[in-house]
């Protein structure tokens, strides 16, 4: 940290001493640096923490958020991987088994700052807020932001999406994603996005960040069903990753097959021919391809199911089954096993 510090003016405040109180905003969820700064000389164990005695002085409580500011993000990464290294070399990460999970955390913007309007009016607000924002801060570049929330957007957070949280209402949200350790629980990959970035699109970039952070291959992924999209179970399948994830769309309202209807598994497929065969013998043939989900739909003529003795098993359409079928199929059959 010598580099954000100059040699003249007043001298500061230790960088441990920061970081230490840092620590404890978040440790005992203390609402602002004001307050931190208020109840650090009525605290005797703050005090011997941050190694003050009696009649030492308490600094302004703009020092946190000018040492924020100084510093920018790449020391607080840096302070993090030395972290996690310091715990692989001590033994307490072994660095095979991963357990990946998200949480939504309500930004620092109340209700009141959100405001609505049609997607260009939103764009064109997020464009000046950081535009005002990068002459603030000399240190930042300007760039484009992201229409992850296109009709709302925080006056006092504009970074923040408006998301739901369960039945609770649309609120500033972001989401913190974290890999956890399986040997003795240490987090050893981070990243926040806004609150509308799912789970599942950070999960290969969490597994990067720990093998960079963690010098360790991993080999099992362990995750709710949130994350058990195709394109997670064929780039893990791809690098010899075993996951035990659920199916994402077996949870997700709408779709899946309904009870007591026959499942796509139910379905041989025939890698000469490109067809499958139904229960009942019958042949769908490819009809279409889905470039976003990149799957191609295999159907059964209409005339034919109609005509079937086991259709109530099989649909409920009136057009006659489908099938879809991954353009990683075998990939992801063998990472769903």
């Amino acid at each position: 940290m010598a580099g954000c510090y100059g040699r003249n003016g007043n001298e500061s405040v230790p960088p441990e001493v920061i970081l230490k109180m840092m620590f404890l905003l978040f440790f005992d969820d203390i609402k602002s640096e004001r307050e931190l700064m208020e109840v650090i000389g009525e605290r005797l164990d703050y005090l011997w923490f941050l190694d003050y005695g009696l009649d030492d002085q308490v600094p302004d409580h703009s020092v946190l958020s000018k040492a924020r500011a100084r510093w920018g993000q790449e020391v607080f990464e840096s302070l993090f991987v030395r972290t996690v290294s310091q715990c692989v070399e001590a033994g307490l990460v072994d660095g095979s088994k991963l357990h990946v999970d998200a949480s939504l955390i309500d930004a620092n913007a109340s209700k009141e700052s959100v405001i609505k309007g049609p997607p260009q009016l939103i764009a064109a607000l997020k464009r000046v807020y950081q535009a005002t924002e990068s002459k603030l801060d000399e240190t930042s570049t300007p760039g484009n932001y992201q229409a992850v929330n296109d009709r709302m957007m925080s006056q006092s957070d504009p970074d923040a999406a408006c998301v739901r949280k369960g039945s609770s209402e649309s609120r500033p949200r972001y989401h913190h994603h974290r890999v956890v350790d399986d040997q003795k629980g240490v987090i050893t990959a981070i990243k926040t996005t806004p609150g509308s970035i799912a789970e599942n699109k950070k999960l290969v970039e969490l597994i990067d960040q720990h093998e960079r952070n963690t010098r360790c291959s991993v080999r099992t992924v362990v995750a709710d069903h949130k994350y058990g999209t195709n394109e997670n179970y064929v780039a893990c399948q791809a690098r010899g990753i075993t996951t035990h994830m659920g199916e994402a769309t077996r949870n997700t309202a709408g779709t899946g097959r309904k009870e007591g209807i026959f499942g796509d598994e139910a379905f041989a497929y025939d890698p000469l021919q490109n067809i499958y065969r139904c229960p009942a013998g019958q042949i769908l043939k490819p009809r279409r391809v889905h470039p976003v989900r990149r799957t191609f739909e295999y159907k059964a003529p209409a005339r034919v199911c109609a005509a079937c003795a086991l259709r109530t098993q099989c649909t409920r359409s009136h057009h006659g089954r489908t099938v879809q079928r991954h353009e990683n199929q075998e990939a992801l059959n063998v990472a769903r096993t």
